[in-house]
């Protein structure tokens, strides 16, 4: 009988077993029922998550697309929560405890596919994230605002910049609370966390199990709800004695501590919800961020054993499947369990991955229940990836025929802030692999659009349960990596395979705003459209080319060519150098953008900046001759005839980003562009600041982790010599705990600076 993987969880904890049960790894067939690979399904969920992380990427990171964002964040890490840039630490909880459920329950199949490192980095991200998040006496629940979060359409990694220009500061808002709800969801991801990683990294896992105990004994305490104002409108709390149960069975997993069991008797399974109008133990809904009931049941089963859990469990599956006392989930006509119009794909995923985990552990001598449970959760998986009546794979870039009008900005790629024109979706410059979408409606109908965001949608608590279930998915039926993925794409390929040629990155327009025998005048515009990642040019410029034959003909130097800048759309920030030589007798003129950050693809007056300049001889002298030089080839006349233009180059920090020079010179894919220096994100590493363990200008709960795990002699970690001097806090000298101590106080507000000499 192969029941028992979960609860023997708990008794490892106990007995101190070295390793997680292992099945066996004999080769399977790459062909999965419905001709679907799972495991190519799972790298790609494992792209999703790493597109959602928020600050700096983590090792290993494959998006190409994206890059470090929101690093002035008060924590730094986690993933943003959907197509939006908020943090919400309840939804990064249930999805991290959800996929750490998935690894400790079909960890054998995550590493047939060969993604261990993958899922379990992944994890990390997130887990750490929560981790960072529990201040002691309370938490940080979010991270952001939905007024400008909402409102502002655009890539993650200029979001500063846009926030700074519409809200009058860079820095997101943060807030905290004691509530049960997220402090609950807190504990149970901290301490799935810890069992996935106690084997595998002992200090990683310690921590979490220490923040798991503390965010349960603040949920325990305070056994309360509502005070979460900021995401009320996005994530209000029903209740929360279920994340009450939910924790203390993964607290009991992890410690083998029975008070957690009792607790669950005791005083959390009295205040379980009810059906309707009954005293009846509710087995209708779903598992969900909102509602953790049936996940702690199920859980709750495994780790008693009992026959009476064992049923109650039951019957929320029968309710799923062919219904139970006269209820009954509805199904789309082409066989979808429907719940709900918000992410309907992702509860019939998530309630799939509790009836694979069921099969296993409850019912493994009931074959006729095994059988209809895996054909339940099979044909739920199955109808995601395309057996639906419209051949639609709900997971993106899976498949032939999957949604193009998904609601996520930074894959968007927009420069503009507008994901429509004139009144039409825009193409996404990227594609969102891995990522589930929405799902259809009640009818089995979907609407490709991203404004329609019931479908649309995408989130991180969305694509948990589905990924969960991939595990078991491969263990069934095997499947392979793609090897190929992702894909690197040049410019260049990408333009003509989407035929979108307005897609280059950086690029200059002009056109001839007049000229004579004198002079000329020119209407220019750089363009900053970059999206691999979207970015800020550190220091932009571009260089006009001219020739002076004509001017030495006639007895001429370049130091008779005078350069005027007229407009200037960001007034006084262009600075025009004089000519200077390149070779022969070109010449060239550089305008240099003192603040490169006014052109940035963040919206509509910001993506584009105009400048109109003149080159000219004096008056008296009629010689001056435009037609030989290199960048008034093909240009026209007129305001508006500006077009793209590759012979008016364009250059970052001196490295050439657009456009062919005289002598043939293009632009290096190879070259490095040096990063944008941000004095607010970039502080000076050698200035003392006390509390600054990590010397990256903060003073935050991810010095205190860093300095703990350096104070328990974590051979990982090391701290530089001037993180040593800031470290020193207390008031004992050298590094000791009463550092760590003291920069918590300091966090917390309970003392005003630091050290405390």
């Amino acid at each position: 009988m192969k029941r028992t993987r979960i609860a023997a969880l708990a008794t490892a904890a106990v007995m101190g077993a070295a390793a997680l049960p292992i099945c066996n790894n004999a080769s399977l067939t790459a062909n999965a029922a419905g001709g679907y690979n799972y495991a190519e399904a799972l790298q790609k969920a494992m792209f999703f998550y790493q597109v959602q992380e928020s600050g700096p990427l983590s090792k290993g990171n494959q998006v190409t697309w994206r890059a470090d964002s929101m690093m002035s964040d008060e924590i730094l890490g986690g993933w943003f929560d959907a197509g939006d840039h908020i943090k919400f630490t309840i939804t990064n909880s249930y999805a991290s405890a959800m996929l750490a459920w998935g690894m400790l329950q079909f960890g054998d199949g995550i590493a047939q596919a060969g993604l261990t490192d993958s899922y379990r980095n992944s994890l990390a991200y997130s887990l750490d994230f929560i981790a960072a998040c529990d201040l002691g006496d309370q938490v940080l629940y979010q991270i952001g605002d939905e007024g400008f979060d909402h409102k502002w359409w655009g890539s993650a990694e200029i979001y500063n910049y846009k926030r700074e220009q519409m809200q009058g500061e860079a820095e997101r808002p943060c807030y905290y609370t004691t509530d049960s709800n997220v402090t609950g969801h807190m504990a149970a991801a901290l301490a799935a966390g810890y069992l996935v990683f106690k084997d595998v990294d002992a200090t990683r896992a310690q921590n979490y199990l220490a923040h798991a105990k503390n965010c349960f004994d603040i949920a325990n305490t305070t056994r309360d709800h509502g005070n979460t104002p900021a995401s009320d409108s996005m994530y209000k709390s029903s209740h929360f004695y279920d994340e009450l149960f939910w924790s203390a069975n993964w607290l009991y997993m992890a410690t083998g501590d029975q008070t957690y069991l009792d607790l669950c008797e005791s005083d959390f399974i009295p205040n379980l919800g009810k059906e309707d109008q009954s005293t009846e133990m509710k087995y209708t809904w779903g598992m969900c961020w909102d509602d953790t009931q049936q996940g702690g049941t199920l859980l709750y089963a495994i780790n008693t054993g009992k026959q009476q859990w064992i049923d109650q469990f039951t019957k929320h599956l029968e309710y799923w499947t062919t219904g139970y006392g006269g209820k009954q989930i509805a199904y789309t006509p082409d066989g979808l369990a429907w719940l709900f119009q918000w992410g309907s794909l992702r509860h019939a995923t998530t309630t799939a991955f509790l009836a694979a985990v069921a099969v296993e552990e409850l019912y493994a001598d009931d074959a006729a229940k095994t059988k209809k449970y895996t054909d339940f959760y099979e044909s739920q998986m199955n109808y995601a990836f395309g057996d639906n009546a419209l051949g639609m794979s709900y997971i993106l870039g899976m498949g032939e025929n999957y949604p193009q009008a998904w609601h996520h900005r930074t894959s968007s790629g927009v420069w503009d802030d507008q994901w429509t024109t004139l009144g039409v979706d825009k193409f996404h410059r990227h594609t969102l692999y891995g990522a589930l979408i929405g799902g259809p409606g009640q009818d089995g109908s979907y609407t490709d659009a991203i404004a329609q965001y019931q479908y649309s949608e995408v989130a991180i608590d969305y694509n948990a349960g589905y990924t969960a279930l991939l595990g078991k998915m491969i263990e069934t039926y095997g499947g392979e990596t793609d090897p190929d993925f992702p894909a690197k794409y040049l410019e260049e390929e990408f333009i003509e395979d989407q035929k979108e040629p307005t897609h280059k990155e950086f690029y200059m327009e002009a056109a001839i705003n007049q000229s004579s025998d004198s002079y000329i005048e020119i209407k220019a515009q750089a363009t900053n459209h970059s999206a691999f990642p979207t970015r800020v040019a550190n220091s932009l410029s571009y260089r006009y080319f001219f020739d002076i034959s004509e001017l030495l003909e006639n007895g001429l130097t370049i130091d008779d060519v005078s350069v005027r800048i007229g407009y200037d759309e960001f007034t006084g920030n262009t600075v025009a150098s004089e000519p200077i030589h390149y070779a022969d007798n070109i010449y060239y003129v550089e305008f240099t953008y003192t603040d490169s950050s006014v052109i940035r693809p963040s919206g509509q007056s910001e993506h584009q900046a105009e400048l109109q300049f003149r080159l000219s001889v004096p008056d008296n002298n009629k010689v001056w001759d435009s037609s030989n030089d290199w960048s008034f080839q093909e240009l026209q006349a007129g305001n508006n005839n500006t077009a793209i233009t590759p012979y008016i180059c364009m250059y970052d920090s001196g490295v050439m980003i657009w456009g062919i020079e005289p002598d043939g010179t293009t632009p290096d894919p190879g070259a490095v562009v040096p990063p944008v220096t941000d004095v607010t994100t970039q502080p000076n590493p050698d200035a003392t600041k006390y509390g600054d363990v990590n010397c990256d200008g903060f003073v935050k709960v991810d010095d205190v982790i860093l300095l703990n795990r350096f104070i328990a002699e974590d051979a990982a970690v090391t701290i530089s010599k001037q993180g040593t001097a800031n470290a020193q806090c207390g008031a004992v000298e050298g590094i000791a705990g009463d550092d760590a101590v003291a920069i918590l106080q300091l966090i917390a507000g309970l003392v005003d600076s630091l050290p405390l000499k």
